[in-house]
């Protein structure tokens, strides 16, 4: 039985020096096209949607919510699904992570994660709250893309603790800070040491907030 999932592509188009324009275009997938590795990613991208769609769940504004289809994706790759070496730290100091409103959150540096992605050796830091209520690691993450194609100020990955020696990152699954969709919210932002020099042309791509 053929399985669809709906995703959406996110084109700017630039209008005479610098307007932008901003089109989303739904497209419906067909799963048993696409190689398997890459269905969670769409299953991912449909949960994504349907949150956004929720009252309950979304972090839109209701004026945004109210004409919601679909957030912006690049369209799943499976090169920028990459196996880490992980490094665990121990005993690292908690220190404070700053955020978009001037607040800060404590953290711990859990390890340091080792990878290759377009021929480029690269490390991520990845950190977890200093007093753990869960198994979320987090692991920030700046690019050369951001402020064209994706969020400016970078974007975030889930892992879970523990971390073994080997780790699969999988960018598809990027997903920007809430304070993307709503200024309310007060976002982690994303330390120096954690940018990338390459365009990670892959996950969530930025929308169109309006601040008004």
């Amino acid at each position: 039985m053929h399985r669809f999932l709906l995703f959406s592509l996110f084109f700017i188009g630039l209008v005479g020096c610098s307007e932008k324009r901003y089109h989303h275009e739904r497209v419906l997938v067909d799963l048993d096209t696409v190689p398997k590795v890459l269905h969670e990613v769409y299953e991912w991208q449909d949960e994504k949607n349907a949150s956004f769609k929720d009252g309950a769940l979304s972090p839109l504004r209701p004026k945004e919510r109210k004409s919601f289809e679909s957030l912006s994706f690049f369209e799943p790759d499976s090169t920028f699904m990459v196996t880490a070496v992980f490094e665990e730290v121990f005993d690292a100091e908690p220190f404070e992570m700053p955020t978009t409103a001037n607040t800060s959150t404590k953290e711990v540096l859990y390890g340091r994660l080792y990878f290759e992605l377009k021929g480029q050796p690269f490390t991520l830091e990845v950190y977890r709250a200093y007093k753990p209520e869960d198994d979320y690691v987090f692991l920030p993450f700046r690019d050369d893309s951001n402020g064209v194609s994706t969020y400016g100020g970078g974007r975030y990955l889930d892992l879970r603790y523990p971390l073994g020696d080997s780790v699969l990152i999988d960018f598809n699954k990027a997903y920007n800070p809430y304070c993307a969709y709503n200024p309310k919210y007060a976002c982690a932002i994303v330390p120096a040491v954690n940018t990338l020099d390459v365009e990670v042309m892959a996950g969530e791509m930025k929308f169109p907030l309006t601040l008004k």
